[in-house]
Order: C-alpha cells, then sequence, then structure tokens
C-alpha cells in the first residue's frame, strides 16, 4: 500500500482557498497534471471554470500564462515566430504557449486554422517554428475552457483536437451550502484567489508525474481497459470510437487515481471511475443515437454494463 503523497495533500487543501465544494473535480485536474495530460473544462459561464484552472496554476512554483482566445488570434501568437534581430540574424520570438501552465480560455472561440496550432504542442510537447523545434519545460499542461450552450461566433473543436484532451470536466453549480460559503469568502477584503500560494516546485509535480508510471497495472485490467475502448468501436450507436490514444490515456488515468488514492496497483473501479471523463468527449453520435437523444455518456454506461470485470487483478 502506497501514501498519499503529502503534496498532493497540500495541493487539494491549497486549491480549495478558491475551489469550494469541488473536491472530485480538483482530484481529476490533479489526475490529468500527474499524467502529464491535458484538461478540457466545459460548462456555462460563472461556475468557476477559470478560477479552478488559475488556482492550480497558483499553487506551482511554474510559469503560466493564459490565452484569450478571440477570432483574430493568429497561429504565431500561439507557436512565436522569427525574426531579424538587429545583427540580422533570425531570432525565435516565443508565443503565448511557451509557458508550463497554459490556460486556453474560451478555446472554440477562435479559428480551426489556430486551434491547429496546438495539436503538436499538445501531443509532443514542443512547438516547431520555421523548421526549428522548441522543447517545453516540464511540467507541461494545457488547461482549456468552453461554453457548451453559446453557440454564436464559436468553432467546434474537430476530432483530433479533442482526442488530444486526456479528460473533459464540468464543474456544476455548487449546493447551496458551498454558495453561501463562496458569498462569505467573497465579501471579505481579501480575495480568496489571492491566498492562494505555490505549496510545490515543479521538480516535485515531476517526481509525481514518475512515480505514477510506477503503478502496476495487471494484465487483466490492462485486458479490461481494451475491451472498454474495443466495444465503442463495435456499437450502431457510435460513428467514432475510442481510439488506442484514449486507451492509453484511460490506463495512464487509472495508475494516477490509483496513486492518489493510496495503492500502487491499479483496481477495476479505478477504470470505471475515470471512464467517462476520459472517452465521452473523443466520441460521436450516430444519427440514430441523435435521433434517440442519446448521450455519449448513455452509451458508454450501457457498453459499461455489458464489459465483464475482471476478478483476478494481481
Amino acid at each position: 500500500m502506497a501514501e498519499i503523497s503529502p503534496i498532493v495533500t497540500a495541493l487539494k487543501q491549497n486549491i480549495a482557498q478558491a475551489v469550494v465544494g469541488k473536491d472530485e473535480v480538483v482530484e481529476l485536474m490533479l489526475t490529468t497534471l500527474l499524467c502529464e495530460g491535458h484538461l478540457l473544462i466545459e460548462d456555462v459561464p460563472g461556475v468557476g471554470k477559470t478560477t479552478l484552472a488559475s488556482a492550480l496554476a497558483r499553487s506551482l512554483s511554474c510559469s503560466f500564462r493564459r490565452i484569450q482566445f478571440t477570432p483574430d488570434i493568429t497561429p504565431s501568437d500561439i507557436t512565436g515566430f522569427t525574426m531579424p534581430n538587429l545583427n540580422g540574424e533570425m531570432q525565435y520570438r516565443p508565443g503565448a504557449v511557451m509557458s508550463q501552465i497554459v490556460l486556453a480560455d474560451e478555446i472554440n472561440r477562435t479559428s480551426p486554422k489556430t486551434q491547429s496550432a496546438l495539436l503538436e504542442v499538445m501531443e509532443e510537447h514542443q512547438v516547431t517554428v520555421d523548421g526549428v523545434t522548441h522543447r517545453m519545460e516540464r511540467p507541461f499542461m494545457v488547461m482549456a475552457t468552453q461554453n457548451p450552450v453559446d453557440f454564436v461566433g464559436t468553432y467546434p473543436l474537430p476530432e483530433a483536437q479533442m482526442d488530444r484532451f486526456m479528460m473533459r470536466i464540468s464543474i456544476g453549480y455548487p449546493s447551496e451550502a458551498d454558495e453561501a460559503d463562496i458569498l462569505e469568502r467573497y465579501s471579505l477584503p481579501t480575495l480568496p484567489m489571492h491566498q492562494v500560494a505555490p505549496v510545490c516546485s515543479a521538480q516535485d509535480i515531476i517526481n509525481l508525474q514518475q512515480q505514477v508510471k510506477t503503478v502496476y497495472c495487471s494484465r487483466e485490467v490492462r485486458s479490461y481497459i481494451v475491451s472498454l475502448c474495443a466495444a465503442t468501436r463495435n456499437v450502431n450507436t457510435l460513428t467514432l470510437g475510442a481510439s488506442t490514444r484514449a486507451a492509453i490515456a484511460l490506463c495512464h488515468a487509472a495508475q494516477a487515481n490509483a496513486l492518489l488514492s493510496g495503492r500502487d496497483y491499479i483496481i477495476p473501479e479505478d477504470v470505471q471511475h475515470l471512464y467517462m471523463h476520459v472517452l465521452a468527449h473523443r466520441l460521436v453520435p450516430s444519427a440514430e443515437a441523435r435521433m434517440a437523444n442519446l448521450t455519449t455518456e448513455q452509451i458508454l454506461a450501457g457498453i459499461m454494463k455489458q464489459v465483464r470485470i475482471p476478478v483476478k487483478m494481481r
């Protein structure tokens, strides 16, 4: 049995100063961070999407940059560009993505051409400008937000872009008790976000990311993950099933979830807990499913009931 890292506990407590009553959401965000993945936060305005991302960035001793996506943002604004300096030599000018923690705010409000500028950096943690590759400093994470109900002036993210997000989460409205607590905190002279200070270094996160990779995943659990993903490719309610990248992401996420639960091995419950968050945004329902008002979450729930749960785990 592994111990829950004090760094993880400190991060949760620190973020909770600004994000009230969303322990599961915070844990999913930390799971994505420890897997070296990227997070898509999709919810209505005003529920704390930007606050959640900013609280994580403030809790880490890492560089942070927020990109407000608008229709006039260009790919070179994201990746950077080269220009001659005073000596006539071509010099690289870093773009907005050249940071360890990047908040892509309202990512669906920019053009598909600009959205595609994030494809390489999210997959390979590098940008290539004029044939020269620039590596990102670790840890590196993109957190993107979008509003699912406002379609005016937005561009839906293409499937290739969605597949590069390890998870998609929603924050949801707070309970009445939590909302009263939020009002009390925001009535004080010091805003809650100003109390969030770094509690760990970049190297601490890198060490945890390496520790995640040592979490044991049995052959039976790997087969369970493969069966869950393969089943999405063989149902008539989906025109696009889970990719191999999705299966890898689900396995890594289960490893991180086990570590955050104080275990050094994966159990099927880890996989089931993250199945919806890792897969739902990657799938495309068929016309029949849309006519029947079936969501990808409902389709995945049906698949999970049909796939046999492994008994032997080690």
